[in-house]
């Protein structure tokens, strides 16, 4: 038998009287004598009734709660950052809910329309892969309702951001590659529109201009981001007549994809083939051998988002456009030992 919730409605019935009378009751009205306080609250207590502030937000347009919209909530990545989200909205008594947009553009739209019915006071989003068109979003400026974006972002003229110092740290990363004996480096990445995309791949190019090693646009494979379409595109380029000798993986999800292209092909890490990728402590640090990784500070991103839409919810108008820097961490499968 399904489980039912005891409402407020449910009270009412059992006693005879109405919710609005039950609703006093519990919140010690004076307008409601004591007898009937007292037998409202003991019948609650019997059926353990629960309020549910939610609803009662919502039933004097006073929510407190804000929305996120994240394209993939099981990585580590997503899942920090919500959870830095979560911790900065508690500090002033908000709730969070989320929602999965799956990378896809009609799921992102839904949960943007599904936060606005909701009557939520602002939401935060990270845009998918196959979001190239922001009319959802500019349904949101016109609507005064407060929005920002971190990783990826759009119309950053209207929406204040966080964002990493991509561009810096990729640019580090094959910059220690180059030192640890690396010259044919690829860059495998994500769909070139977006904006983490572009800043990562600008940092690595960078870095081989500096080092006047010539760009081969052979070794640069931006496709879809997902494990199989990364795995692909990593055992196209190791079986290529003079493959890459590293690899600069884009995030979590490419990096493990190139981690195990590499060993199926039967490569020595680094020798072979020298990779680090962007991705989380914890899973680099799981594997054998340790990945050298470009670590964001993930959930302070989540913080610093949320601080920012709490900001523009008590009025600040201004744009922002904040950085969170990250930090390579050297371990074992980035620097050649020949």
């Amino acid at each position: 038998m399904a489980r039912h919730r005891v409402s407020l409605k449910d009270l009412a019935q059992e006693l005879g009287v109405s919710i609005a009378t039950v609703s006093r009751a519990l919140h010690n009205s004076p307008e409601i004598g004591l007898e009937m306080q007292a037998k409202v609250k003991e019948l609650a207590r019997k059926l353990n009734y629960r309020p549910n502030p939610f609803a009662q937000s919502l039933r004097y347009e006073a929510p407190r709660v804000i929305g996120v919209v994240v394209p993939n909530l099981v990585t580590h990545y997503f899942a920090s950052v919500l959870d830095g989200i979560e911790l900065e909205a508690r500090t002033e008594g908000y709730s969070v809910i989320s929602a999965n947009s799956h990378e896809r553009l009609e799921d992102e739209a839904r949960a943007i329309d599904h936060f606005n019915n909701l009557h939520v006071e602002g939401s935060i989003a990270c845009r998918t892969q196959e979001s190239t068109v922001y009319s959802h979003f500019e349904e949101i400026a016109k609507m005064g309702i407060p929005l920002v974006f971190f990783g990826r972002t759009c119309l950053s003229d209207r929406f204040s951001c966080v964002t990493a110092n991509g561009d810096e740290a990729a640019q580090q990363a094959t910059q220690h590659l180059i030192d640890t004996g690396s010259r044919r480096i690829a860059f495998v990445g994500g769909p070139n529109h977006l904006d983490m995309v572009q800043r990562r791949k600008h940092g690595y190019l960078e870095a081989l201009r500096e080092n006047r090693i010539p760009i081969d646009r052979t070794l640069v494979a931006c496709n879809r981001i997902d494990y199989e379409v990364a795995l692909q595109e990593t055992l196209r380029l190791l079986t290529m007549p003079d493959k890459p000798d590293a690899i600069l993986a884009f995030n979590d999800i490419v990096t493990f994809a190139a981690f195990t292209a590499i060993k199926q092909l039967g490569f020595r890490i680094p020798d072979d083939v020298a990779l680090i990728g962007f991705t989380d402590d914890d899973h680099a640090r799981y594997v054998t051998p340790q990945l050298s990784a470009i670590e964001d500070q993930s959930q302070l991103m989540g913080q610093k988002a949320c601080r920012l839409l709490l900001n523009q919810i008590k009025g600040d108008e201004k744009v922002y456009r904040e950085v969170v820097p990250q930090k390579i961490v050297i371990r074992e499968t980035s620097a050649k030992r020949h």
